[in-house]
């Protein structure tokens, strides 16, 4: 049975952010992730966590350029003190929340940044963030962004983020895939699931066009979610959608899997 996890930046928005943690455990869900709790005293999120037995699945590496506001500053080179600098706030962070894994992130492509060296840079960095979050024990992920939402994304395929994996050459790198993002740029989700599950360490959701609730686009998440279980994944499955009509009104879709 898939074990579905609510995406707090995304959804229960009409409370605090602290207080989605209740709402999403009241909703029924078990896990959490949240992309940037930065701005939060991290004891406050683990009272929350604590009080509603949730576990805190993923969160994002902060990696946002102070300048420009992309969050592409591991492909800088010019930024790598920064990238370390945000590396240990994340684990910081990842390791008091109890975290499987976190978001490296990747960003667009840099103006005036040739691809090549944008990558090596990546590649440094990744080995760098990998090592730090294998200390504590916590994954590291890369996840593919559709580049029609996030226009020159520099990492925007499976296959791409298998190279970049394999290049990096660590053993603490693992795909976090994206449902939602991956109809948008290559289709063909269940058998590039089944392909990667040996590398595939966390899933996300949501629907297209819209990115709203599953049920709501053209993706058939009552064949995916079941087919999950078919093939051995046993890794959490983050809900990561903009809710259409309300965060509780639009979980019908979630009740058979949240019981």
């Amino acid at each position: 049975m898939p074990r579905l996890e609510a995406n707090l930046q995304f959804m229960f928005n009409e409370h605090d952010v602290l207080d989605r943690y209740d709402a999403a455990a009241k909703a029924g869900f078990k896990g959490v992730e949240l992309q940037s709790p930065y701005s939060i005293p991290v004891e406050q999120i683990v009272e929350r966590l604590e009080r509603n037995k949730l576990q805190h699945v993923i969160i994002n590496m902060p990696m946002n350029d102070p300048d420009t506001g992309h969050g592409n500053i591991p492909l800088r080179p010019d930024r790598t003190d920064l990238y370390k600098e945000r590396v240990a706030q994340g684990v910081e962070y990842a390791k008091a929340l109890g975290c499987i894994g976190v978001n490296v992130g990747v960003g667009p492509l840099p103006d005036g940044l040739g691809a090549d060296e944008a990558y090596a840079t990546l590649v440094s960095n990744l080995r760098h963030v990998a090592t730090e979050l294998e200390a504590v024990g916590v994954k590291a992920l890369i996840e593919a962004i559709n580049t029609r939402d996030q226009p020159g994304f520099f990492i925007h395929t499976t296959k791409q983020t298998r190279k970049l994996i394999e290049d990096a050459g660590h053993s603490n790198l693992h795909i976090q895939y994206d449902f939602y993002h991956m109809q948008i740029m290559e289709g063909d989700l269940a058998p590039t699931v089944k392909e990667n599950l040996n590398q595939i360490a966390h899933i996300q959701l949501a629907d297209t066009p819209g990115r709203n609730e599953p049920g709501t686009g053209e993706i058939n998440y009552n064949y995916l979610l079941p087919y999950l279980d078919e093939i051995g994944y046993r890794g959490w499955v983050g809900c990561e959608y903009r809710p259409k009509n309300g965060t509780t009104q639009g979980l019908g879709w979630a009740n058979q899997w949240l019981k």
